[in-house]
Parts: structure tokens; sequence; C-alpha cells
């Protein structure tokens, strides 16, 4: 399908966009993380490995958008063109779950933001609190959105700058501090550390700490394909895609590792969050910290704007596609999906009491988020090899394979504790998936009904290791 010459944007403009909408939170917290994963050798390494895969993706995405534009209800309808309904309900929940979750992430680093301002208020941004403000700004948001209020493009750049020069910043100040021999000091992390929890571990382990970490960054790098749709040809969105992802890594990359040279591993390990603001309060002092906060707190707030609204657009989307009931998917005179929206804005609020609970809850909760979507990431891959196989686009289909490989080894040996805890939020899902088989007159096949039972047994051993202590949400 050709694109519109006349209305779509440029490479440059789509770019920014592309950059814009992919950073979050993330970035702000990510050196206190991936220091208590990696020295800053592995973290380099591991990001190679994290920038192969996550370029993999886009183009799988950008592929199958251009191939198939009749499948446009998220990226879990790829999943459904692969595997029938159970898939794409599959991915979409996973979606769904993913979407919600990152929201936790957003208003646990958002209370830590405000502690740096009220300290003994908002404490580390996990008491109650910040709990209650959390749950009040949760639903403010899905009271504007249920109005059909909506993240603008005014609101949106407003947000990208303040993502934007509170980062600058921070470069700037950590390459005017930058010791080159303390960033070479335990480059590979072979000396034992055990101040703040860290250990002396293997290469390959620092590295496969490193990648969760990593990847709850790019959550959110699939709206690139979607955003590519806007471009002027279908060169200019490959470009773009392509582009924004290397300014991306860029960006990531200066952000996560420069501060090994300013700061010990053990020191920036315990920084808490929001990491770059601690270690703004080490490098200039307090306003540097505060710089970091106010940029922080409304770059988040707009990001969760919009956020608000994707977990409710996907629970209607599937709706719309018949893996969900009919009722999700309904929407109120401001075309917004009242149901789905409520239905979320519940269980943000529940789940937030757990933050009384784990010591890391940031942590916790975009790990959760990050092991989602990587159930959703993975079945792009999956379907790209099968379309590319089917169609002889060995070229496409080698890049399938190696997205696919990265999501399973990601999931596999990163994430795969939180792949277990998110299989709980299925036992649910499945009741109303098959409310909906009923209600379409899907007959659920036998297949379907050993997936299901596989993913339920999948649960309950889930439930029975956090039970024993097996998987810890303090770690």
């Amino acid at each position: 399908m050709p694109m519109d010459e006349k209305k779509g944007i440029n490479t440059t403009e789509l770019t920014l966009l592309i950059i814009g909408s992919t950073i979050g939170s993330g970035v702000f917290g990510i050196t206190s993380d991936l220091a208590t994963a990696a020295a800053p050798g592995p973290a380099i390494l591991a990001w190679i490995i994290v920038g192969i895969g996550v370029l993999t993706l886009v183009l799988s995405l950008n592929n199958l958008s251009q191939k198939r534009p009749d499948l446009d209800s998220g990226i879990f309808s790829y999943a459904g063109a692969a595997f029938g309904p159970l898939g794409e309900f599959i991915s979409g929940w996973a979606y769904w779950l993913s979407a919600w979750l990152g929201n936790i992430a957003f208003a646990t680093i958002t209370m830590s933001a405000f502690g740096t301002f009220f300290p003994k208020v908002f404490a580390n941004g996990q008491n109650l609190v910040s709990i209650i403000v959390a749950i009040i700004l949760t639903w403010i948001l899905t009271l504007l959105v249920n109005r059909g209020i909506e993240s603008a493009a005014f609101i949106n750049s407003i947000g990208t700058i303040c993502k934007i020069i509170p980062l600058v910043v921070f470069v700037i100040c950590v390459i005017i501090a930058f010791e080159a021999k303390m960033f070479t000091a335990d480059f590979w992390g072979n000396v034992a550390q055990n101040v703040h929890g860290l250990k002396q571990t293997s290469l390959f382990t620092q590295v496969r700490s490193s990648i969760i970490v990593m990847m709850w960054l790019f959550v959110g790098v699939e709206g690139a394909s979607v955003l590519s749709s806007r471009a002027r040809t279908r060169t200019d969105a490959e470009k773009a895609s392509i582009l924004g992802l290397a300014s991306l890594l860029t960006i990531y990359i200066v952000v996560s590792i420069l501060p090994y040279g300013v700061m010990t591993r053990a020191q920036l390990a315990a920084g808490g969050q929001p990491a770059l603001g601690a270690i703004m309060q080490h490098l200039v002092g307090g306003w540097g910290a505060a710089l970091i906060s106010i940029g922080l707190i409304i770059s988040v707030l707009v990001s969760w704007l919009s956020w608000t609204m994707l977990p409710a657009e996907s629970l209607m989307l599937m709706a719309d596609d018949q893996t969900l009931p009919t009722s999700w998917g309904k929407l109120n005179s401001k075309k917004a999906p009242t149901r789905a929206l409520i239905i979320t804005g519940v269980l943000q609020s529940i789940f937030l009491f757990s933050l009384l609970f784990t010591d890391y809850a940031y942590n916790f909760a975009y790990t959760l988020c990050t092991a989602a979507i990587l159930i959703c990431y993975f079945l792009v891959g999956v379907y790209q090899m099968e379309y590319s196989g089917q169609n002889h686009e060995w070229g496409q289909f080698i890049i399938g394979l190696i997205a696919t490989l990265f999501e399973l080894m990601a999931m596999v040996l990163s994430g795969w504790k939180q792949v277990m805890v998110v299989s709980v939020g299925f036992i649910p899902g499945f009741i109303f998936y098959l409310q909906a088989c009923k209600e379409f007159k899907h007959v659920v096949t036998t297949k379907e009904k050993i997936v299901m039972a596989l993913i339920v047994i999948f649960a309950i051993v889930s439930l029975v290791l956090i039970g024993n202590g097996t998987i810890s949400i303090n770690n």
C-alpha cells in the first residue's frame, strides 16, 4: 500500500516522534538497577545483544505492518493470525497486563520523585501516603480519559521537552566529572563487592541480569511501527524506525554507562530512585536532584495519561475481535471504553498496595511489565517467521528468527521468575475468554483446552514457588 506523499511526515519528524514516545520513566531509573546487575563491561555487552534483539523486533513489526495492513488490532492481531483466537487472546491479555503494570512503575517512581521535595511525607515512595496519592492520580487520569481527553500533541511535546532537558544536563555533568580510572577500576566485575549486596558474579550472569533491566526501556517501541504509518513513504518509515532506534540506543547507553565513571558501582546500586537524581545530588547538589525530579514528574504524568488509555484500548480491540465479551469494548458518549477503564483502574489501585510489602517496588513493577510484553514480542517474531516462510522471503525469515530467539532468551534467562508471576494473571483471563467463545459461538478446540490447561498448571506452580520463597518480590 503506497503511503500518501502529501499528508505524510518526513523522516526527521517521525524519528523525533518515535524517540519522544518511547523514552519514559525507565531512563531516569536505569543506572541503579543496572549497577546492581553488572559492571560496565558486561553492561556494554548486554546493550549490544539487546540492540540487535530490539532492531530485529522493529524490523519485523515494520515488515508486518506493510505486508499485512489488514491486521490493525494492535500487535496481538499478529498472534491471532499465527495461532487463532486463543493466540490473539494470550498476546492481547499479556499486552493489557503489561500496560497497567507499567503504570504501577510510573506511580512508584513519581512518588519517589515527590520524596525529593517532601521526604518526610513521601519517604521512598512506598509508604501509605504515596500509595493513596498514586491511587488518587490513577483515578483522576482514568476520569480524564473516560471524558474523552487523550494525550494531545501539545501535551506530549511538553512531556518530551521535560524528558530531554534534564537528560542533556545530566549527560553534560557526567561527562565533566567523568574519571577513566574509576570507569575501568572493575570493568568486568571481577572484584568481589559485598557492599550493598553486590557479589562477584560471572560475566554470563551479569549480562543475563542486565537484559530485563534494559528491555524495560524499550516497552512501547512497538509504537514505532504504528507511527510509521504516518510517514510520507515506506522508505521514510523504514529510515525513521532505524534512526529512532539508533538514537534511543545512544541515549540509553550514554545515560546508563557513563555514570560508572563518576561513582563506584556500589554507590550507583545504592542510589535509590530516581537514580539519575541521586547521581546529580552527588555531582552538583540539591538543584541537580530537583531538576531530575521535576523533569521526571512532568514527563511521567504525560506518559501516564496516554498509558491510561492504552490498556483500556487493548481490551476494547480484543472485544472487537471477539476474544473478550462485547461488554468489555462498550464505548460511552465520548467514545471511551468506560468498563475497560474502570476494571483497569480498580486493578491498578489494588496492586498499588503491594508496594507496602516489597523493598523493590519500582523494580518489581517494571520487571513484571517487561515480562508480560516479552510474550507479545515473542509471538510477533513467530508470526514474522511464519509469514516470511510462507512467502519465501528468507531475509525477513532470518530477522524473525533472531527476534524470536532473542525474546525467548530474555524470557528464559533473565525474566523466567517474572514470566511465571505474570502467568497467574491469565487464570481470570481465561474465564472471560470462555465467556467470549460462548457469546460468539466459537467452539473451543482440544488444542486450545490443552494450552489453557498448561498455562493454568504453570500459574499454580508459580503460586507454590511464591509461597515457599523460591520466587521473591524482594529481589
